[in-house]
């Protein structure tokens, strides 16, 4: 907790054509060897990826993708995996070749930005070597060997990021000083060792920063606690839904980590629709349950074990499930009637929303995890009323 995470950090990915330099150009960025470079074409082969703290820029995710001009069949595939970085791009650096100059890649990647409205730079490297005619002015210039332009490149890059900065809050805009809230957190065979999950963690530094009261407890403690005190609100791992709507009174606002995930994250129109069509599933549907993080399961693990029981179970249908985990997400959604989504809290927002905007564009419903359990026990509209006057 001493460090943000990197899905709260700013994602900058640098793009461009092979033998561009922009490897070197990140090497010179971060002032270390983040990334091999070689003279050899193609060098990069796949996305390489850091989170590191930069003057001035801050704590950052610098991105170094493999070039998009590599033709052959296996240049394909790394182009491919390269798109597929636009995915979490917050800020994109195009790298052009000066010797070379700009070519049909190189307009394709930006209009590739524009058309995701991702904030771009363009930057002409290997000035050093340019001979004649100088590049015209107002052309961002650098050179990876000798570092001229490169604070300047910085100095752009940060103020990129401060230009497109949102304050978002997961719940600290919800709440004053003194108030009280209850969070609901199962200590079972699910949960991490020694420590408490990644939006837990955010949710209870955002009480405290309110100056507002947090009480952590399981479900089994929860009801001796609401005799003693009345919070504002209860928010509580999904999966013990079930068992503490029965606990917390109506007047209290319930809500879960996942729900809170979602409006932070998400779109809440498009997962409280996608929430709805799980009473819509038919025998033989396929449904997509994926996870952004990247774990070794559990024998009783919420992704690959509980919601599907609980899905079967609640539609009495013979439901398919495939899974996907981390950065695996299919491109090709339409064998899916439906995807279950985590709470994503280690993906970064771009990617939550790019994952969503995907479902939409091809018609396939998607919900999280929280508002999936949450509708399937009949409190959906409950644990959204924290959202009620937005």
């Amino acid at each position: 907790m001493q460090q943000l995470q990197k899905s709260e950090r700013p994602h900058i990915a640098f793009f461009g054509c092979t033998n561009s330099g922009k490897s070197s150009l990140v090497n010179a960025i971060v002032n270390q060897n983040l990334s091999i470079v070689s003279d050899v074409k193609g060098t990069t082969t796949d996305s390489v990826s850091k989170s590191m703290e930069i003057l001035p820029l801050g704590p950052v995710v610098i991105i170094d993708t493999a070039g998009v001009n590599d033709l052959s069949e296996l240049g394909e595939q790394r182009t491919q995996k390269t798109k597929e970085v636009l995915d979490k791009t917050d800020i994109a650096v195009l790298v052009i070749d000066s010797l070379v100059g700009e070519n049909e890649f190189d307009k394709n990647l930006i209009s590739e930005f524009e058309m995701r409205k991702i904030p771009y730079l363009v930057v002409w490297n290997k000035v050093d070597l340019l001979i004649s005619p100088p590049l015209e002015g107002g052309v961002l210039q650098v050179s990876a060997l000798t570092g001229d332009g490169v604070n300047e490149l910085k100095e752009k890059i940060g103020h990129l990021i401060n230009e497109n900065k949102k304050e978002k809050f997961i719940i600290k805009n919800r709440l004053q000083a003194g108030d009280i809230v209850i969070m609901v957190i199962p200590i079972d065979e699910s949960a991490p060792k020694g420590r408490i999950i990644l939006p837990q963690q955010n949710t209870l530094r955002e009480i405290l920063d309110a100056h507002a009261t947090a009480i952590c407890c399981g479900v089994n403690e929860l009801e001796d606690i609401l005799k003693k005190v009345t919070p504002k609100y209860v928010i509580t791992d999904s999966q013990a839904f079930n068992e503490v709507k029965k606990i917390v009174p109506e007047n209290i606002i319930l809500t879960s980590f996942s729900i809170l995930m979602a409006n932070y994250k998400g779109e809440l129109d498009i997962l409280v629709n996608g929430a709805k069509k799980i009473s819509e599933l038919k025998d033989g549907d396929k449904v997509l349950i994926s996870e952004g993080c990247t774990h070794h399961r559990q024998c009783n693990d919420i992704g690959t074990v509980k919601l599907p029981s609980w899905i079967k179970k609640y539609t009495n249908k013979n439901i398919e499930f495939e899974f996907t985990q981390g950065g695996e997400f299919p491109q090709d959604l339409s064998k899916f009637a439906l995807i279950v989504h985590c709470g994503g809290c280690m993906l970064n927002e771009a990617e939550m929303k790019s994952r969503l905007k995907k479902a939409n564009e091809q018609n396939i419903p998607i919900v999280n995890y929280g508002m999936a359990i949450a509708y399937m026990n009949g409190i959906l509209e409950r644990s959204m009323e924290i959202f009620r006057n937005e």
